[in-house]
C-alpha cells in the first residue's frame, strides 16, 4: 500500500514543481492566479471526497481505490494533452484532485479494514508518511523531466504512477464494510463526535500549513538563490526533494512522541514549534541563505510531524459504522483548507510586492504560521482526548 501510495502521488505536485519556471511566464499568471491553479487540485478533492469516502461505508474500499487511481492517472495525462491556459489548467487540475479523492482516503480505509487493531497506529502513520515520500519523488521527477523534455512531459510521465496503486487494489482480498443505515452523506453522527472532530479540525490547520509550504517552496527558494548570485547553493529541485523526504521520518517520529507523551499534547507542541519556525523563516527571508536553508529543513520536519498522529487520532475515535463518513469529513476539512492556503499565500505575496521582496515572504510565512496555530485551539474541543 505504501508503494502504491508513492505511485499515486507521483503527479501530486507537478503544478507547483513547474509553475515558477514554465507555467507562470507561459500563461502570464499573477501569484494569486498561480496559487489558485495549484489549489484547484485541493478544491477538486474537497468537492469529491465527501461522496467517495462515504461510499466506503457501503462498498469495499478497494473498488473505489482502483477507480480513483485510474482516474488520477488519466486526468494528469489530460493536463499534458489539453491544458493551454490558466482557465483550462484550473479545470483539468481540479479534475485530477477530484480523482485523487477516490484514492487517498479510500486507500486508508482499504488498509485499516485489513489490519488488526494493535497494528493500526503505526501502520496508519507509515501510510500517511509515505505520502510525503511520494510528494518528494513528484517534485524530483517533475522537474527533471521538465528540464529535459518540457513541462508537458512532466504530466505525461507522472500520470503513469497511479497504475501502481491500481494494481495493488486489484490484487487485494475483498472485505465488506459493516452495514450502515441512514443517508450516505448525513454528517450529523460525525459532528456529534467531539473527540473525532477535534482531530479533524486540527488536521485542517495542519493541511493549510503543509499545502501552502509545498505550493510555494520552489518559488521561495528561487527567490533566495536570486539574492545570492554566485553562491554554491543547492537548486530548488534538490531543496524541494530533500524537504519532502524529511517528512516521512518526521511523521514517524511525531507518532512515537504521541504514543509516549500523549497524542493531543504532542500534536499541540509540534504545531506551536512549526508556527515559530515559519515566522523565523519569514523574518530572516532577506538574510543568510544558509541560515534560511537550515530553517527550511527544520520546517520540513515540523510541518508533517503531526500528520500521522492526527489521522490516527481521528481513526481511534471514529465509530465503526461511520468510519467512511468520518474519513470524508477529515479529508473535506483538510483539503478545503489546503485549497484556501495556496490562494491566500499567493494573495499575501502579491499584496506585499511580489516574490522578489523579503517583506512579501514574511507575510506569506505569517499566513502559514497563523493557520497552523488554529490546530492546538481545535484540540481543546476534546476534553477527554486519549493519551
Amino acid at each position: 500500500m505504501c508503494i502504491g501510495q508513492i505511485g499515486n502521488l507521483l503527479p501530486h505536485v507537478v503544478v507547483p514543481a513547474v509553475m515558477v519556471q514554465y507555467l507562470i511566464p507561459l500563461w502570464g499568471m499573477t501569484n494569486t492566479q498561480a496559487g489558485l491553479l495549484a489549489s484547484a487540485y485541493a478544491a477538486g478533492y474537497m468537492l469529491a471526497v465527501p461522496f467517495l469516502s462515504s461510499l466506503t461505508d457501503r462498498y469495499d474500499a478497494r473498488r473505489i481505490l482502483l477507480l480513483g487511481s485510474l482516474c488520477t492517472g488519466l486526468s494528469t495525462l489530460a493536463f499534458a494533452l489539453f491544458a493551454t491556459s490558466w482557465l483550462t489548467g484550473v479545470f483539468i487540475w481540479g479534475l485530477a484532485g477530484a480523482s485523487f479523492a477516490g484514492a487517498y482516503m479510500p486507500g486508508l480505509r482499504a488498509l485499516t479494514d485489513r489490519l488488526e487493531t494493535a497494528d493500526a497506529s503505526r501502520s496508519i502513520t507509515l501510510y500517511t508518511a509515505s505520502y510525503s515520500m511520494g510528494v518528494g519523488f513528484s517534485f524530483l521527477v517533475s522537474q527533471l523531466v521538465a528540464d529535459a523534455y518540457g513541462w508537458r512531459w512532466s504530466f505525461g510521465i507522472t500520470g503513469l504512477g497511479p497504475l501502481i496503486m491500481a494494481f495493488v487494489a486489484w490484487r487485494m482480498e475483498p472485505v465488506l464494510p459493516i452495514p450502515k443505515e441512514g443517508h450516505l452523506l448525513d454528517v450529523r453522527p460525525v459532528l456529534r463526535n467531539r473527540p473525532a472532530m477535534a482531530y479533524i479540525l486540527s488536521y485542517g490547520a495542519h493541511c493549510f500549513e503543509l499545502y501552502g509550504f509545498r505550493t510555494w517552496l520552489v518559488a521561495f527558494w528561487t527567490f533566495v538563490i536570486s539574492r545570492h548570485q554566485g553562491g554554491s547553493l543547492p537548486d530548488a529541485m534538490t531543496v524541494s526533494f530533500l524537504a519532502s523526504l524529511l517528512a516521512m521520518p518526521a511523521s514517524i517520529i511525531g507518532n512515537e512522541l504521541s504514543l509516549r507523551f500523549g497524542r493531543a499534547s504532542a500534536i499541540s507542541w509540534i504545531q506551536v514549534i512549526s508556527a515559530l519556525t515559519a515566522l523565523s523563516i519569514g523574518v530572516l527571508a532577506g538574510g543568510s541563505a544558509w541560515v534560511i536553508l537550515v530553517l527550511i529543513l527544520i520546517y520540513a520536519m515540523t510541518v508533517p510531524a503531526d500528520s500521522g498522529s492526527l489521522t490516527a487520532g481521528m481513526m481511534s475515535y471514529a465509530q465503526p459504522q461511520f468510519k467512511g463518513l468520518t474519513l470524508a469529513m477529515h479529508s473535506t476539512v483538510g483539503f478545503g483548507l489546503s485549497a484556501l492556503s495556496g490562494w491566500m499565500v499567493g494573495l499575501a505575496l502579491d499584496s506585499h510586492g511580489g516574490t522578489q521582496e523579503p517583506q512579501a515572504w514574511l507575510a506569506a510565512f505569517g499566513v502559514l504560521a497563523a493557520g497552523v496555530m488554529l490546530g492546538p485551539l481545535a484540540l481543546r474541543l476534546s476534553k477527554n482526548s486519549r493519551t
